[in-house]
């Protein structure tokens, strides 16, 4: 299995993303991340969508999807020609022995620190994901008690943007 990273453009209308998720579940794929957001367009959405399949089990996947009548372009985006961003935050136990290692820690990985207790600290991140994982090994020791990790966002390298694409090929 290898991680896929697609990126597709639907209307914005009710029960787009029910569709998109079951058509995944019928095909037995666990989906690692899903982001939905508006785009620049109105009335469309940008779902990334990220997946561990084969080559072959993903274009299955692919053509179905684009036979679904509220997708509008899909592109699979890869780390070289993409930028893919998590985003993170985790609340690590740290009382007045370890603050200062927690929040040194914090700025080795450039997070930021948003709420402070006595006995914990929140952290905030963002970055693609082996950095958000060095980040959470290295605050295991620590003790982490929470955390909420947002799907990858993702957007093509370059001057030409996917909705640039599927109103061209739109009209």
């Amino acid at each position: 299995m290898s991680r896929h990273t697609l990126s597709v453009l639907v209307e914005d209308v009710p029960g787009v993303l029910t569709r998109v998720a079951s058509l995944f579940a019928r095909r037995a794929f666990n989906i690692q991340s899903l982001t939905v957001g508006p785009t620049e367009m109105s009335g469309v959405s940008r779902m990334t969508v990220v997946v561990d399949v084969q080559g072959d089990a993903l274009e299955q996947v692919t053509k179905q999807l684009n036979k679904l009548i509220n997708v509008i372009k899909i592109v699979e985006l890869t780390s070289d020609t993409s930028v893919q961003r998590d985003h993170i935050l985790v609340k690590v136990r740290a009382d007045a022995v370890t603050r200062l290692q927690v929040t040194q820690a914090a700025d080795l990985f450039r997070a930021h620190v948003v709420d402070v207790s006595q006995d914990s600290v929140i952290l905030e991140a963002t970055g693609n994901p082996e950095k958000i994982a060095a980040l959470l090994d290295v605050l295991e020791p620590f003790g982490i008690r929470e955390i909420v990790q947002s799907g990858t966002l993702a957007v093509g390298r370059g001057s030409k943007s996917m909705s640039d694409r599927a109103l061209r090929s739109a009209s």
